[in-house]
C-alpha cells in the first residue's frame, strides 16, 4: 500500500526543490511533477515528490483523518 499525504510548502529552493511541513516535520522535497506551486500551498507528497496541489480545505480533512488514524493506532499505556 502507498500513502501520499499532505504538506503545505514554507519554502521554495534552488530548480525544483521545496521544503514542506509534514505535520510538523520538515522535509526538502521535488516538485518537478507539479507547476505553479507557491509558498503557503498545500501538495499531496509521496516518496519525496509532490504530486499535485491540494485545497486547503481538503488537505485540513485529510490531516484531521491521519491524526485520528494515529490515535486509534497508538498502543494503551
Amino acid at each position: 500500500m502507498c500513502l501520499a499525504v499532505p504538506a503545505q510548502v514554507i519554502e521554495l529552493r534552488s530548480g525544483d526543490a521545496a521544503l514542506v511541513d509534514l505535520g510538523g516535520v520538515r522535509k526538502e522535497i521535488s516538485l518537478a511533477l507539479v507547476e505553479g506551486v507557491c509558498v503557503g500551498d498545500y501538495v499531496v507528497v509521496h516518496v519525496g515528490y509532490a504530486l499535485g496541489r491540494l485545497d486547503p480545505d481538503e488537505a485540513a480533512r485529510t490531516l484531521g483523518l491521519l491524526r485520528g488514524v494515529s490515535a486509534v493506532a497508538e498502543p494503551a499505556p
